[in-house]
């Protein structure tokens, strides 16, 4: 079986070293749902058969905007750090409030520069070029630079009906050593809208 390429899930899980059955992200676009089965084309052209074990989370998401982000929200954010020394965000996920505390805290991710801050937006300030969020978490704080143009999405509960073929899909997965790979969550296309790459 061609082996998905391998990245954390950052917004949900911690950096750590890459090993036998840590979580592999898989980006695609589901062929087929046969029982407990989802069959993923990849976006470089593999076809992977991914274990669907029973209680395995799915969600989706809806497209937010910088202005509907409001005080107290927890939120996710990747972001880079620029030549100015500040981070400058990726994408901002905001979390129900039934998952308030997920991932909390500020780390590095697996690309150069790059981290993930999942936090309690403490402040909000107009920028020169959009808006400066303050996010704080047990033990630090941190302020993000977050362009008009960056992706800001709202993360929605959902169920096995969005499992659909044709439908775009993000899997967190764990690989074992027969290759096998086994969800752990499914975040899948809702309404047209994309999920998060």
């Amino acid at each position: 079986m061609p082996k998905p390429t391998i990245a954390l899930l950052a917004a949900l899980l911690p950096a750590t070293a890459l090993a036998q059955g840590a979580p592999v992200r898989i980006n695609g676009t589901i062929t087929a749902l046969a029982r407990d089965h989802l069959a993923v084309r990849t976006e470089d052209g593999d076809a992977l058969d991914i274990l669907l074990p029973p209680g395995v989370r799915i969600g989706a998401v809806e497209d937010r905007t910088l202005a509907s982000i409001q005080p107290g929200e927890f939120v996710g954010s990747a972001a880079r750090r620029g030549r100015d020394g500040k981070l400058h965000a990726l994408e901002v996920h905001i979390f129900p409030e039934a998952m308030r505390g997920t991932g909390e805290g500020h780390r590095p991710m697996d690309a150069p520069e790059q981290t993930m801050t999942n936090a309690t937006v403490d402040g909000i300030a107009a920028a020169p070029d959009g808006r400066t969020l303050r996010l704080r978490y047990p033990g630090g704080e941190q302020e993000i630079e977050v362009a008009p143009d960056v992706r800001v999405v709202g993360l929605l509960p959902g169920d096995r009906s969005l499992l659909v073929p044709g439908a775009a899909v993000t899997v967190r997965a764990t690989q074992g050593g027969d290759d096998r790979l086994t969800a752990v969550s499914v975040q899948a296309e809702r309404n047209g809208v994309k999920p998060l790459p």
